[in-house]
């Protein structure tokens, strides 16, 4: 009996690690989308770009089903993803606005190294959309959702404020697959 309890303890260990990954690089996610608005404030560009974003889900998309993840789940995680980010640059820009102008920057290539960066963690979170499926679609998923954003947050007290805490809740909203409890 014992040693029943002991694997089912590792095995929830280990699927709750893959949720911390994914809450981890969805912040990462978020420190980029920084970056993106300051390149955006600084090209005159507004914080929608529609066509970017069905790029990034179509890709994700395609990505997912390559690793057996169901399209529709994948569409609505990285659906949420982009909404946070633009939360962050939204918010970003009206503090600028109220200011007058962005901080102090170096300029930011938004193509040639933002948008790569923002690929790879894309592809990193696909790998742990793929690994956590277990522990996503459990019962207890929104429950263990919260409690990993509440440990990153809580760890990271100095970078996560409370609009970044508010959009890592939001770019996680969909990652459970199974029903609301």
């Amino acid at each position: 009996m014992l040693s029943i309890y002991a694997v089912t303890s590792v095995y929830a260990q280990v699927e709750s690690e893959h949720l911390q990954e994914l809450v981890e690089l969805s912040a990462r996610r978020l420190v980029i989308a920084e970056q993106v608005a300051l390149a955006k404030w600084d090209n005159g560009m507004p914080v929608e770009d529609a066509s970017r974003e069905d790029h990034v889900i179509g890709s994700a998309t395609k990505a997912g089903q390559s690793r057996g993840l169901d399209p529709t789940s994948v569409s609505n995680f990285f659906r949420a993803q982009i909404e946070a980010n633009k939360l962050v640059q939204y918010s970003l820009f009206a503090e600028w606005y109220r200011e007058g102008r962005a901080p102090d920057h170096t300029p930011v290539d938004l193509a040639g190294t933002t948008r790569p960066e923002l690929d790879e963690v894309d592809e990193a979170l696909i790998a742990e959309l793929a690994q956590s499926k277990v522990i996503r679609g459990s019962a207890s998923c929104r429950t263990d959702i919260a409690k990993a954003v509440g440990k990153y947050a809580s760890t990271h007290k100095k970078q996560v404020s409370p609009l970044k805490a508010i959009a890592l809740d939001r770019g996680l909203a969909t990652a459970c697959i199974g029903p609301l409890r």
